[in-house]
């Protein structure tokens, strides 16, 4: 694993909320704004954009955790902007800060981690899981 970020480092990731990410249970929608997982999923790829970077050959990344305090919704047509902060390397793992924003209103905020281990070492660990 590269060590090439500094504390308080960022990355940016936009996306636009479409009618697909908003919460479905039992095929009906439960309101127009955006879902926790799709929050999630976005929020993933923002600290992802670090890992991605700090990849040596041989290595892959997997989540450690997640956490999304709501602050307010996204609705169907905004656009939500991640900024992902470095915040440190913790025995293999990545950790970030972040806060998901449409314009001035803060949608989400927390944090996030992601271990980075060799590529043969999650492969082991995954065949052992389905014997």
């Amino acid at each position: 694993m590269k060590d090439i970020f500094k504390i308080g480092d960022k990355k940016l990731h936009n996306f636009k909320v479409k009618a697909q990410d908003v919460a479905h249970f039992e095929q009906q929608a439960v309101h127009d704004v955006c879902a926790t997982f799709t929050l999630a999923r976005e929020i993933e790829w923002a600290t992802r954009l670090f890992v991605l970077e700090m990849l040596e050959e041989g290595e892959e990344g997997i989540g450690t955790h997640l956490n999304i305090e709501h602050q307010s919704p996204a609705l169907v047509g905004d656009t939500v902007e991640i900024e992902a902060k470095y915040s440190g390397i913790k025995e293999r793992e990545i950790i970030c800060d972040y806060r998901a924003k449409v314009e001035n209103r803060i949608v989400a905020v927390g944090t996030t981690g992601q271990k980075i281990l060799r590529k043969e070492k999650l492969a082991r660990f995954f065949d052992s899981l389905s014997k």
